[in-house]
């Protein structure tokens, strides 16, 4: 019998109430699946309970379970692993054995209220959707407060749905395999820094690279001052990038203060020293706050790795899991503080669509040196990763799911028609269109129209359709089209 399964039982009554240390046995129920399953601690439970000379232990057993404690603090396990579902159910079948109907009913996990996490992240962030106020969906005109705001709202969206299971998950996998959660966080962060490169890239000349180069610096500033620390890092990450660097002519249109800036901002995202300006920085903010997530990561499974799970005499390393336990509740700490800003739904469905993105390195640089072929007199450029993105993030993409993806367009061309088509006869002028393509990174595609200077709801569906990140991955090669346009 582990000494997990008995110290859980030590702290409770025969009601499940807590006795003794109240924080310990949180902590023991929190964190014990480094040391041992949920199953197996489960199992052990039934165990005591199918052999235990009393019903006090059986009854003491169910509370614990039920009562206060594991089900009802810790749900999210049981609708998340399967295992240890199937486990529950048998327990019931012993429960049920032993004619205790109305204990039996006390651990059905079926019944459990699996809370809605999206409606209630949208609940905590303000929505001026409401308001009667013009909105634009062009980048141009966007303001880089408006666009912080709504990548903050993204990424505290994605942030809040970490649980403690799923850092549990990566500090016992080292990786984001099988936990789709932490997965999606990782590819926002990626779509962010894509989306940037993208976005300069997008621009035929120098000076319209530079002015947007220039846009996502004050964007950066932005984010700074709204202590979003994951998608400053995202933002200033594609911005180092070596496809954007290498732009000379590119470089030479931003003015001196704002290559000032981004040497600050890339001195504070630094590695080095272990990211000591950054965390500098993060423990001098409070209130709201977007970590870095991949520098706490690390930290989790640094620690994870340096310190033993058991002493001497198999006694457990409570040490240990106290301190595992209190950098992972740091973290979901800050996901009840929601972000001091104002969302719009269209603006969201915009950024939504656009950062849905999976292109190669490859295609990227190809874009890169199609805007500005590479010096034969200079020696050639190796691609090489951006200074200040965690390497945790590199490689990891969201999945291509068209049903989602729809649903995104579907959003999007609802946005574009509320805001653009004026006399509602369900067509916009093809000048507008191609304001609202620019604003996107694939605005090269060509659109067939079937009423000369106008573009219907249907033409504009299937071109977000086509010309959306899932188009590159049918493998109809987009750079393709941009050579033949350069």
């Amino acid at each position: 019998m582990s000494l997990i399964t008995l110290s859980c039982l030590m702290f409770s009554d025969s009601e499940g109430n807590l006795c003794k240390n109240s924080q310990l046995l949180k902590v023991l129920l929190t964190m014990h699946r480094l040391i041992i399953s949920s199953t197996e601690m489960l199992q052990e439970l039934q165990f005591i309970a199918a052999y235990g000379t009393q019903l006090y232990t059986e009854l003491k057993i169910l509370f614990f379970v039920t009562n206060r404690y594991w089900v009802r603090e810790f749900w999210v396990m049981f609708k998340t692993d399967g295992s240890l579902t199937n486990t529950m159910e048998e327990f019931q079948e012993l429960v049920k054995a032993n004619g205790e109907e109305l204990h039996c009913r006390l651990i059905d996990t079926s019944q459990i209220n699996a809370r809605d996490w999206s409606r209630k992240i949208t609940q905590r962030i303000k929505s001026n959707s409401s308001k009667k106020r013009k909105v634009s969906l062009l980048f141009d005109h966007l303001e880089p407060e408006e666009l912080s705001d709504h990548l903050t709202y993204l990424e505290f969206k994605s942030f809040r749905r970490i649980s403690f299971p799923d850092y549990q998950n990566y500090i016992m996998n080292g990786c984001v395999k099988d936990n789709p959660t932490m997965e999606r966080s990782i590819a926002l962060c990626n779509g962010i820094s894509q989306w940037v490169q993208l976005m300069v890239l997008n621009r035929p000349t120098p000076q319209l690279r530079a002015e947007v180069f220039i846009k996502f610096i004050h964007v950066a500033q932005k984010l700074h001052q709204l202590q979003n620390f994951n998608t400053l890092m995202a933002v200033i990450g594609g911005l180092c990038h070596s496809s954007i660097s290498r732009l000379k002519e590119t470089s030479s249109h931003v003015p001196h203060d704002i290559h000032k800036v981004f040497s600050e901002m890339t001195e504070l995202l630094s590695s080095c020293r272990n990211y000591d300006n950054y965390r500098r920085a993060y423990n001098e903010c409070s209130n709201f706050k977007i970590p870095i997530l991949g520098v706490h990561l690390k930290d989790l499974i640094s620690l994870y790795e340096a310190m033993p799970d058991y002493l001497e005499e198999k006694k457990v390393n409570i040490h240990k899991l106290y301190s595992l336990y209190n950098h992972v509740n740091e973290l979901i700490q800050l996901q009840e503080i929601g972000p001091p800003l104002e969302a719009n739904k269209d603006l969201v469905h915009l950024l939504t669509l656009s950062l849905d993105l999976y292109y190669t390195e490859d295609e990227i640089y190809e874009l890169s040196y199609a805007r500005e072929p590479r010096n034969h007199r200079a020696a050639p450029l190796t691609p090489c990763k951006p200074p200040v993105v965690a390497d945790w993030a590199s490689g990891i993409a969201p999945k291509p799911d068209p049903k989602i993806i729809s649903k995104h367009v579907q959003r999007m061309v609802d946005s574009v028609f509320k805001n653009y088509d004026h006399d509602q006869d369900g067509y916009i002028s093809q000048e507008e269109f191609e304001k609202i393509a620019a604003s996107f990174p694939f605005s090269f595609c060509i659109m067939d129209k079937d009423r000369e200077g106008l573009i219907s709801r249907d033409e504009i569906t299937a071109y977000f359709m086509r010309a959306s990140s899932i188009y590159s991955k049918l493998g109809l090669g987009w750079l393709t089209v941009v050579k033949q346009q350069s």
